[in-house]
């Protein structure tokens, strides 16, 4: 712990949760909260199997004429909103009144030019091999005083301050820059990456897109492009139109979040797929009750009759991986093997292999 953080009470909540109480400065804080990551990260072992845990923090800071059951009720909303996010394991709460994405949405017209939007790589795993494959591209915007939020929150403030086919554009271009510039160790991975609904309805998309990927010099052939089933694709045939023509350039094609909404047979009936991706809440349930299993058994079963490959996300727990190989699911990503990691954390878990 930095000799500037002093601990006040360190409490278990219930369950998995702790409370660390710390008078300090918000740089001692971000330094504790760093230790804190690294020391839980350490793989250890359980009989004959290699454990890794995985944490998520919510942090508040102390405002005038907060009790203790006002400090931690904002700890624990932020609390909740790491845990639901796929790119960030912090949130900060912000102080009582203030409307976070109104907030974020003015900041982030200073984000892209002041370079706080960086990357992190989520590794996918073939579940026969053991081998790392590929790697999911995820923003993070380094804020200068919250510190790194996740790629929910800064879709939000984007959507709020009407800069969302901007910080799409922007991140494109960012994934591909680094990702191109990779060594050796790391050349043969597939990099998946996120397109918006917005992407997805620009006139002339398509011919952007690819012109941008070949200006970067990145092989389309190792490129998935990602779509949300969240997000609102009203027109399905537009859509495939598109997707089929970025198919047809090279690039595969993948959705996300699968078994979340009420679209799901339209999306595999409608698109021109490559993988479907099938969502952390169902898989979270697949070690709970049979009818869990039975879900999303049923949902690899289905994608796989279809030709389609399986990648499950959210992966935490070697009981959750033994199911979904018996499952027939082909790949996985998530907090078993890692959490998202910049390029040197990528090359020590391939090193590894």
């Amino acid at each position: 712990m930095p000799r500037s953080a002093s601990i006040s009470i360190v409490a278990r909540l219930g369950g998995s949760e702790f409370a660390l109480a710390i008078e300090a400065s918000g740089a001692a804080v971000t330094a504790a909260i760093t230790a804190l990551d690294a020391a839980l990260a350490r793989p250890f072992r359980v009989a004959d199997t290699r454990a890794v845990l995985g944490c998520r923090f919510g942090v508040a800071q102390r405002q005038p004429g907060d009790d203790a059951a006002a400090l931690l009720r904002r700890a624990s909303e932020a609390l909740a909103e790491a845990k639901v996010s796929d790119g960030s394991v912090l949130h900060v709460a912000l102080p009582d009144g203030v409307a976070p994405i109104d907030a974020l949405a003015i900041d982030l017209h200073h984000a892209i030019e002041r370079d706080e939007i960086d990357l992190r790589w989520q590794p996918q795993v073939e579940i026969a091999s053991g081998r790392i494959t590929g790697v999911e591209a995820l923003a993070r915007w380094n804020h200068r005083t919250l510190g790194p939020l996740g790629a929910d929150t800064l879709f939000d403030a984007a959507d709020r301050a009407d800069l969302g086919i901007a910080l799409s554009d922007h991140i494109q271009r960012l994934v591909l820059a680094r990702a191109v510039a990779w060594p050796e160790a790391l050349g043969t991975l597939r990099v998946s990456l996120n397109l918006t609904a917005a992407d997805i309805t620009r006139p002339g998309f398509a011919a952007l897109f690819l012109a941008r990927i070949d200006e970067s010099g990145f092989p389309r052939g190792r490129l998935t492009v990602e779509i949300t089933e969240t997000g609102l694709i009203e027109d399905l045939a537009a859509a495939s139109a598109l997707l089929a023509e970025l198919r047809g350039a090279g690039c595969r094609v993948a959705i996300d979040d699968f078994g979340t909404g009420y679209s799901s047979l339209a999306y595999l009936k409608s698109l021109p797929l490559d993988y479907v991706k099938i969502d952390k809440s169902l898989v979270r349930d697949i070690d709970g009750s049979a009818r869990d299993r039975v879900v999303v058994a049923g949902a690899i079963t289905m994608a796989r009759s279809l030709g389609l490959a399986v990648v499950a996300e959210g992966v935490e727990t070697p009981s959750q991986l033994e199911l979904l190989a018996a499952g027939g699911c082909s790949l996985y990503q998530g907090f078993l093997l890692s959490e998202p990691v910049g390029e040197a954390g990528l090359l020590e878990l391939m090193a590894r292999e």
